[in-house]
């Protein structure tokens, strides 16, 4: 018999002044109407949070990377994941947070939450039997929280393991889409995984593609047809949304920042980052800390 302890959604991360629960559920509307439709970059730490747009058109950025997207579509927010969005009035959807532990222990014990569910993502188009599936799921999860019956939190964690897989399911046949577009080249992916290894080591892109097996022509040009960025772009951009986390939410110094991004002169580290993003670090900080959103300084 498993007797671990229920995890219970923190109310400091979601849910004002209402008690804690097994997860929360809201629509879109109450966080929209509160602040004119605009929900500031922030990251919930140790939560997963599923939205479903049934009407309406969202814009916004996750992780530094910015999205426009009309309903219908479903978006997933992994812990620690930096997001902020702006909606269009009309926009009608749903919300639900889950504990990731929870998660985990629903999907019994397997990795799927960490390995499937471990990166934020949008799927549009979601149409036909898949946007009536996510209707209606997240339609039950809505009455079955605004109701004390027999069994509650029984069916809503029955709900939250079934939105994983309605989730996991729609995001592969995003993915085998794309695949068959060459949007995800098995190439980009193994370049990717190196990159998230090696990126503070600001290795050459000679080591990259040696490491791959392809000359670093063939990289690029391969990098360039999936993401219309170059194989450099791709490390550049990867340490910029480190160096944007480190900045926003850490109080560490500039100088100790650039250390932890692999950089031995701070000054060469403010001037990279400066001409890419049009702040210096500590203008950056400073305009994060005040509020201030616009084009390259969303975190």
């Amino acid at each position: 018999m498993n007797t671990s302890p229920l995890l219970l959604v923190p109310f400091r991360e979601v849910r004002h002044d209402q008690p804690d629960d097994c997860l929360h559920y809201e629509s879109v509307a109450v966080r929209g109407t509160e602040m004119d439709w605009t929900i500031p970059a922030h990251r919930h730490e140790g939560l997963h949070q599923f939205q479903w747009l049934e009407q309406g058109h969202v814009r916004g950025s996750i992780d530094g990377r910015e999205f426009e997207a009309q309903a219908p579509v479903l978006l997933m927010l992994a812990p620690g994941s930096v997001h902020g969005f702006t909606y269009t009035p009309d926009t009608i959807g749903h919300q639900v947070t889950v504990p990731t532990t929870t998660l985990r222990q629903l999907l019994g014990g397997s990795t799927l939450a960490d390995a499937e569910l471990g990166a934020s993502c949008v799927l549009p188009d979601i149409e036909g039997e898949g946007e009536a599936e996510c209707r209606n799921l997240f339609a039950q999860v809505a009455r079955e929280f605004r109701t004390q019956s027999p069994g509650r939190v029984h069916a809503l964690l029955a709900c939250a393991t079934l939105l994983a897989v309605q989730f996991l399911r729609r995001r592969g046949e995003h993915f085998t889409r794309e695949r068959a577009q060459g949007a995800r080249d098995t190439l980009l992916r193994r370049y990717l995984a190196l990159v998230e290894q090696h990126y503070r080591e600001h290795r050459p892109l000679s080591f990259y593609a040696e490491a791959l097996g392809v000359t670093p022509d063939h990289l690029s040009r391969t990098c360039r047809q999936a993401t219309k960025q170059s194989a450099l772009q791709i490390v550049h951009e990867r340490l910029l949304l480190e160096a944007r986390r480190l900045l926003a939410y850490s109080p560490m110094p500039v100088t100790e920042v650039a250390q932890q991004l692999g950089y031995d002169d701070a000054a060469y580290f403010s001037k990279f980052f400066s001409r890419s993003v049009g702040n210096t670090p500590s203008e950056y900080r400073a305009l994060v800390a005040s509020g201030v959103r616009g084009e390259g300084v969303s975190p």
